[in-house]
């Protein structure tokens, strides 16, 4: 029996209900032999149809993993804080890396390894000079580690994998200051990543920042089929998530959002922001030169903060700078009011 080859573009085309058929089939054949498998093409793909019927970007429906999406954007964890006997602060953290399946569009889910749960995973938070010490249990199917970017002792680097049903104890302290990432560093890298193990890493600069509405979004992407071209793009986990519920802000307020790039098998994910200009801080580091621009892009791993104050009432659409990514689910709004 011949295999038919479905492309991302094709799911442009068919629109993300009919798209739901694909993902359906692709996703069952992903715990059973690799036979009669409905396969994404990869990016080399000449069919390029864009009549687009995206239910899902018209869809006003709170599902589950609508409402992961949502409350990623504003939930910190600093973690159970104590005091030691040097005056330092200790915040402890759990981590689980668990098996599950995330909806990451209407009725389309995703066998997910995540962190806690969801993708991505936990926004940890502390301040810089704080001793942090990481939990972690891997009650996953595969070994599972955490590497944390920032400088710690390389013992600490995450790069041993933790075996499923053992735990380990990350120890160091928080620095240098800025929006750091953390993610799975266990062979195949690319795999690991994709599926899920990742997350902003917020270490607070001793002295705070400016009073803001504070926003965290990490864009991702989902590839169905284990073929290294990716079918979805999103923002915080589910495609079109602020499309029909936008982001409320108030108008001349500071909005600062911490954004990163965890996408997979793309070599650049991007930031457009409509009708507005912002500042953004390359790595959360005040001491780097700050761009003032609509429009920033980001390799993978990099990460930076964006900080916009909104002029006038209305909508402001923000998604990718590459139309596909925008078309197969990274795209939203902010509503000043």
């Amino acid at each position: 029996m011949s295999v038919k080859k479905i492309s991302r573009r094709d799911i442009l085309k068919i629109g993300t209900t009919g798209a739901l058929g694909i993902a359906g089939s692709i996703y069952l054949n992903k715990v059973a032999p690799f036979s009669n498998v409905v396969h994404a093409d990869n990016h080399s793909s000449s069919h390029n149809s864009h009549s687009v019927n995206h239910t899902n970007m018209h869809d006003s429906a709170k599902t589950e993993g609508y409402k992961m999406a949502e409350r990623l954007l504003t939930e910190f964890d600093y973690g159970k804080v104590t005091k030691l006997s040097d005056g330092r602060t200790l915040r402890e953290y759990e981590v689980v890396a668990i098996d599950k399946e995330i909806e990451i569009a209407k009725g389309i889910k995703f066998p997910g390894w995540t962190y806690n749960g969801t993708i991505p995973g936990p926004t940890f938070r502390c301040t810089e000079g704080d001793l942090l010490r990481f939990h972690f249990v891997n009650q996953g199917s595969h070994p599972h580690s955490i590497h944390f970017h920032g400088i710690h002792p390389p013992e600490m680097d995450g790069i041993t994998p933790i075996a499923p049903g053992q735990s380990f104890t990350y120890e160091f302290e928080a620095k240098p200051y800025g929006l750091q990432i953390y993610h799975c560093h266990v062979l195949p890298l690319a795999r690991h990543i994709h599926k899920g193990l990742y997350g902003n890493f917020i270490i607070d600069p001793k002295t705070p920042r400016e009073q803001a509405l504070e926003l965290n979004m990490v864009m991702n992407a989902y590839d169905l089929d284990l073929d290294g071209a990716n079918e979805f793009y999103t923002v915080n986990g589910y495609a079109f998530a602020f499309m029909n519920h936008p982001i409320k802000v108030k108008k001349d307020e500071l909005v600062r959002i911490y954004l990163s790039n965890l996408t997979e098998f793309d070599l650049l994910n991007s930031f457009h922001l409509h009708a507005n200009y912002f500042n953004y801080i390359p790595t959360g580091r005040n001491e780097n030169p700050i761009q003032f621009t609509d429009t920033i892009m980001q390799c993978q791993g990099e990460r930076g903060i964006i900080e916009v104050r909104f002029p006038y009432e209305g909508n402001y659409m923000f998604h990718a700078h590459v139309s596909e990514f925008a078309e197969l689910g990274w795209m939203g709004f902010f509503e000043a009011e």
